[in-house]
């Protein structure tokens, strides 16, 4: 018995040692398959709850900035230029702006957007969104990925109201509002849409991302907005002729008060312009804040101390049309370029911009009332062209290879063919709003004529055109 029992023992141990991998291990083994699945799955839901975070966040982000490039309109815009005028011609000044606001939007809601965004030929979009068919909560991934395709639509939108709005500084005192009216209807269709479409539209002649056959590199707009409003401005500015009076009257502005305010709002509100173009809410939306306010800053003290040098002291009036000219100017490098590079293109433009104002336009002798052409038109070129030299793979790697390594970017990056790119895209800018806004001036004059009489421009257009007047001082 005393040897069977440890014999038995031991066959009982190896009986059941050999059992318990088996056994142990089937559990093991069929739970590691369901243990994996929900691991799986655990994470698909974090995945989707981040995205879905990301996307409540970029959205939430562009909304303020499509709130913040309207308040560059109206009030800014509204307030800025109308502070500009005599004060019999503040309220048409003013409703000028604030008309475009609802103008704009109807001709985008119909076929503005789809002109701009939808996939067309190199030069203008097709009907594919027209009446805003199948802009809804999806995204196009093509443009703005985290994004509702309604969000960027109306974000856009902000942008085709402020431009012609711009426009509306040189003919500011003598023209229509009738006539206004049909002028910014054809302009926004025959300039806007396509300058738009050609650097923003995929497949657009400029775009730089998109498939472009000149890749011209315009961040938030100094080609499509500022160089074509500022050179369409000079062409009004010509076409319709000086005002009563003008040079030999003092014309100064009825209220810089007005105009004060309108600026810093513009400021503020080009964050919205600039930042938002980023279309989220990530660091190339921080680098471009910080570049559209050191931008401005620059170009606010380079005007200054260029007036301080000829006039022996600074004015208000110069000081924002200065930072107004550095935002103008920083527009389409905000997104490509550092801080340092941003101060440099903003005190380059406020001297430059200075000059045009003050030097060129008394030169040739044209009256620009608002200076929109010295602004936005003189601005935008030369932002457009800095830009070419400035920009950063570093800031934005915007052109990439097949492997999707960044390459050089801007001239000072190792890209020196980007200027003439540059070059390409302010020249077509140039011609496209040179000769489409002449024709439209043409045909608008034909039909219910341009000018006011010149009655009515004595009397001002506020009570002429809308009878109305800015200042009740006696009530």
């Amino acid at each position: 018995m005393r040897r069977i029992l440890p014999q038995l023992v031991l066959g009982l141990v190896v009986f059941f040692g050999l059992l318990a991998p088996a056994g142990f291990a089937q559990a093991p083994a069929n739970a590691r398959p369901a243990a994996s699945a929900q691991v799986q799955d655990r994470i698909a839901k974090l995945e989707q709850q981040v995205a879905e975070a990301r996307s409540s966040g970029d959205n939430a982000w562009m909304l303020v900035c499509a709130a913040l490039v309207l308040m560059m309109t109206g009030p800014g815009l509204v307030l800025f230029y109308g502070g500009l005028v005599r004060k019999k011609n503040v309220l048409a000044t003013m409703m000028q702006s604030f008309i475009l606001m609802a103008l704009i939007t109807l001709l985008w809601a119909l076929f503005g957007y789809s002109l701009v965004f939808h996939e067309g030929n190199r030069f203008i979009g097709n009907f594919g969104y027209l009446f805003l068919r199948g802009v809804g909560p999806v995204p196009n991934a093509d443009y703005a990925a985290t994004i509702p395709q309604q969000t960027f639509m109306v974000y856009q939108l902000m942008f085709a109201i402020i431009t012609p709005a711009l426009i509306t500084g040189a003919f500011a005192e003598r023209m229509k509002f009738s006539a206004m009216l049909l002028f910014m209807i054809l302009w926004s269709v025959i300039v806007y849409d396509p300058m738009a479409h050609m650097v923003w539209g995929k497949g657009g002649f400029l775009n730089a991302s998109l498939g472009g056959a000149i890749p011209t590199l315009d961040f938030a707009g100094g080609t499509v907005v500022h160089v074509t409003s500022g050179v369409s401005a000079l062409v009004c500015a010509l076409y319709l002729g000086k005002r009563l009076g003008f040079p030999k009257e003092p014309m100064p502005p009825h209220s810089v008060v007005l105009s004060v305010v309108g600026a810093c709002l513009l400021w503020v509100g080009w964050f919205g312009f600039n930042a938002g173009s980023a279309l989220t809410a990530g660091s190339l939306a921080t680098s471009a804040f910080v570049a559209t306010h050191f931008g401005a800053a620059a170009a606010a003290l380079g005007w200054a101390a260029a007036e301080w040098f000829r006039n022996g002291k600074a004015s208000a009036l110069g000081a924002i049309s200065g930072a107004v000219a550095g935002l103008v100017a920083i527009t389409p490098a905000a997104g490509f370029v550092g801080p340092m590079s941003a101060l440099l293109i903003g005190a380059i433009a406020g001297v430059v911009c200075f000059l045009m104002v003050t030097k060129v336009k008394g030169k040739f002798g044209y009256d620009d009332s608002l200076d929109a052409f010295g602004v936005h038109g003189a601005g935008g070129s030369i932002g457009a062209l800095l830009t070419g030299i400035f920009a950063l793979r570093a800031v934005n790697p915007v052109f990439k290879d097949a492997q999707g390594t960044a390459k050089a970017v801007g001239l000072i990056d190792g890209n020196p063919g980007q200027v003439l790119n540059q070059v390409v895209g302010i020249a077509i800018a140039w011609v496209l709003a040179l000769v489409g806004t002449f024709v439209i001036l043409k045909v608008v004059d034909w039909v219910v004529g341009l000018r006011v009489a010149g009655e009515h421009e004595v009397q001002g257009l506020d009570l002429s055109q809308h009878g109305e007047e800015g200042y009740n001082l006696e009530a």
